[in-house]
């Protein structure tokens, strides 16, 4: 297994993405019904965020989840690295907005979005890399703007950021607090935090971290 932090090459997980896209569409890319916590999570960003407030779904693969903020109210749109995953959002969801894109490099002007959505996006990025993504997620928010994270979570006294055996692209588990600490450094402040165990079919716990962006 890498060590953390070890990057000798960059990974292209949007090829990754586009050789599993119909399988993994197949698998969880049905209408988004969050489990019961998580949804009380994703109800809280909606309504902090506000009716038809501009929100990016970054790493939205089929666009399921993309399309569940959109019913919200939100003015919902997805990006992804994968073109065969926004190929497969768009024929989805036809009224809703999808573009291929890094979320490393949100193409949007600063200071412009309500709200940011990462669920299991963040997670194939290197350790390394996490910070600069935050600050641009900063940048993209505008004031009083909310950010919710998701990620599987390590936990227990020894817990660190460690990676694992992703299905489709290596990928990291990331102890709350540590994920927490980098919101801080990145100027957010933390609204409220889900620690959840694995559900059915999982492996691992979830993180859900629900930030603000203050100025």
């Amino acid at each position: 297994m890498p060590s953390v932090g070890e990057e000798s090459a960059r990974i292209d997980v949007g090829g990754a993405y586009d050789a599993v896209a119909e399988l993994y569409t197949e698998l969880y890319g049905g209408e988004f019904a969050p489990l019961a916590l998580e949804r009380g999570m994703f109800g809280a960003f909606a309504e902090l965020v506000g009716s038809r407030g501009t929100v990016l779904d970054a790493g939205c693969g089929p666009g399921h989840v993309t399309a569940y903020l959109h019913a919200q109210g939100l003015e919902a749109f997805g990006v992804d690295l994968s073109p065969a995953m926004v190929g497969i959002a768009r024929a989805s969801w036809p009224g809703v907005r999808f573009e291929t894109g890094s979320i490393e490099e949100p193409d949007v002007e600063d200071g412009t979005l309500d709200g940011i959505i990462a669920r299991y996006s963040l997670i194939h990025l290197p350790p390394e890399r996490i910070p600069a993504v935050l600050a641009a997620f900063h940048r993209a928010l505008v004031p009083r703007g909310h950010l919710l994270l998701a990620f599987p979570t390590a936990i227990g006294a020894d817990a660190g950021v460690r990676a694992y055996d992703h299905k489709v692209v290596r990928a990291y588990q990331w102890p709350a607090d540590r994920m927490a600490g980098l919101l801080r450094e990145a100027g957010f402040t933390e609204v409220a935090r889900l620690l959840r165990a694995a559900a059915d079919g999982e492996r691992f716990p979830e993180a859900c971290l629900l930030a603000r962006r203050e100025h």
